[in-house]
């Protein structure tokens, strides 16, 4: 034992030490700062995602793809109606109609394929012109008393699902304003002298064609649309669930940063109590204390080393996680210091992966790879596998057990925070991290049960992103 003035100067030097002129809730502080306007960059980056864009052009597709299925339908009403049923239509001027919706057409393919981006303004201007289009066409055959008036509840019906309110009754009061025109000014047909029961069946066929004509059209384009909007819904969903991960990410480096900070300063004070102990002369004769003392530094250094890979994790010491190696050598060392850490020597390393690759050495990585290890030597102690192999150019890691496996709920949610088979609260943050980090990487983390008894976790890597300067040579 020491005396305590011997105590007390040994304290006094360790709280002296000199440091970066930053106390830790100091240091702690500029981090949260910093990791919460990262934060607050990719909530913006994901409200700003290009999805209403997308599915508006998507929707003016639908809408080019309509306006050439009223062209082929027009082509084959008129000649069906002036040829084969003898009633005489302006022929020019209607085929001149059909030509200005082609050229429209075209037009609007050549605008939507060199647009950045397509509003709901463009898709409302889009649908007055097939409005206009559709009022000529009726005016040159008969005006309101033509059946294929019903064609307007078409145009009303396409802007009511993908138009707002006010641009959908702007769209109504031009349908409304149309057909009051059309029943005002319009071109009569001149129907060939039948018996009024015919001419009545002419109109009755016409009403039943534009019913059915109207029931398709809406059954098909409305469907498609409806289809986009879900896949605009569920990009939205899936990028919200995004954002909600990387909050957990965010708050989970705060804490472990915060801590890696708050446990610099006791780490320190007994490096320094250890050193002077050694130095000693009645300490350092007693040969079963000085062992211990020396145990008690090399675990008190593995203590640094752990804080200090938290600080390079969360970007504080660059320079510090990176070094160049190999794929080999990389993960051998990996799997000795897990042994040697845990004491373990069950782990079973098999490596397949071939001619070597120059990489940088990665501590986030490692600290991943570690995770996987210690869930499955924790339901598996007797047996664990680590197997590496090439695949293309991937690096393909496979950690397996002899354990329970995991449970179809687990595997269906692999990665979603809080989703745990070990049964506790605030558990599952494991996986979460490890598919995050992977992710970030450019690869992928998949979990498949064994027949038997066991599981299996691969991670693929790319080698790309894992090499120094962001290439490699196979």
């Amino acid at each position: 034992m020491l005396p305590p003035a011997g105590r007390d100067q040994m304290l006094e030097r360790s709280s002296n030490r000199p440091d970066d002129g930053r106390t830790p809730p100091q240091a702690f502080g500029e981090l949260a700062v910093t990791l919460q306007s990262q934060a607050d960059a990719r909530s913006e980056l994901i409200g700003a995602a290009p999805t209403d864009d997308e599915t508006n052009r998507k929707n003016m597709a639908l809408l080019i793809q309509l306006r050439w299925t009223a062209v082929v339908g027009q082509i084959v009403t008129i000649g069906g109606v002036h040829f084969w049923l003898g009633i005489p239509l302006p022929l020019e001027r209607m085929g001149a109609v059909i030509g200005a919706l082609v050229l429209l057409n075209v037009s609007s393919l050549v605008w939507v394929r060199h647009r950045a981006a397509i509003s709901s303004n463009e898709l409302l201007v889009a649908l007055m012109l097939d409005v206009a289009a559709l009022t000529a066409q009726l005016y040159l055959s008969g005006g309101a008393t033509n059946p294929f008036t019903s064609l307007f509840l078409l145009q009303v019906t396409l802007g009511a699902v993908l138009l707002d309110a006010r641009s959908t009754w702007s769209l109504v009061a031009l349908t409304c304003a149309s057909f009051v025109w059309l029943t005002l000014a319009y071109r009569p047909l001149d129907l060939p002298p039948n018996p009024i029961s015919e001419a009545y069946s002419l109109t009755v066929a016409g009403m039943l064609l534009g019913f059915v004509l109207n029931a398709v059209l809406l059954v098909v384009f409305v469907t498609r649309i409806n289809r986009n909007l879900r896949e605009r819904d569920a990009h939205l969903a899936a990028l919200r669930q995004h954002a909600a991960e990387q909050d957990h990410i965010v708050r989970m480096g705060l804490l472990a940063s915060g801590a890696a900070h708050e446990l610099g300063t006791p780490l320190a004070s007994l490096s320094v109590i250890l050193s002077d102990w050694r130095r000693m002369p009645d300490l350092a004769a007693d040969q079963e204390l000085a062992e211990d003392l020396a145990e008690m530094e090399t675990s008190l250094q593995r203590c640094k080393s752990i804080v200090t890979g938290i600080l390079v994790s969360a970007g504080e010491a660059r320079g510090e996680g990176s070094s160049p190696t190999t794929v080999t050598a990389f993960v051998t060392a990996l799997v000795d210091e897990w042994r040697n850490a845990r004491s373990a020597r069950t782990l079973y390393f098999v490596n397949t992966f071939g001619e070597d690759v120059a990489i940088a050495s990665d501590v986030a990585l490692k600290q991943v790879i570690f995770n996987v290890l210690d869930n499955a030597y924790e339901v598996s102690r007797d047996w664990v596998e680590l197997l590496a192999e090439r695949e293309g150019d991937n690096l393909v890691l496979s950690i397996s057990d002899r354990g329970p496996g995991f449970a179809p709920e687990m595997l269906a949610q692999l990665g979603k925070p809080y989703h745990s088979s070990k049964g506790r609260a605030g558990g599952g943050l494991g996986l979460f991290l490890v598919v995050n980090v992977v992710r970030k990487l450019g690869g992928s983390v998949t979990a498949e049960n064994h027949r038997k008894r066991g599981a299996t976790v691969r991670l693929t890597l790319p080698l790309a992103t894992l090499a120094i300067g962001g290439s490699f040579d196979a």
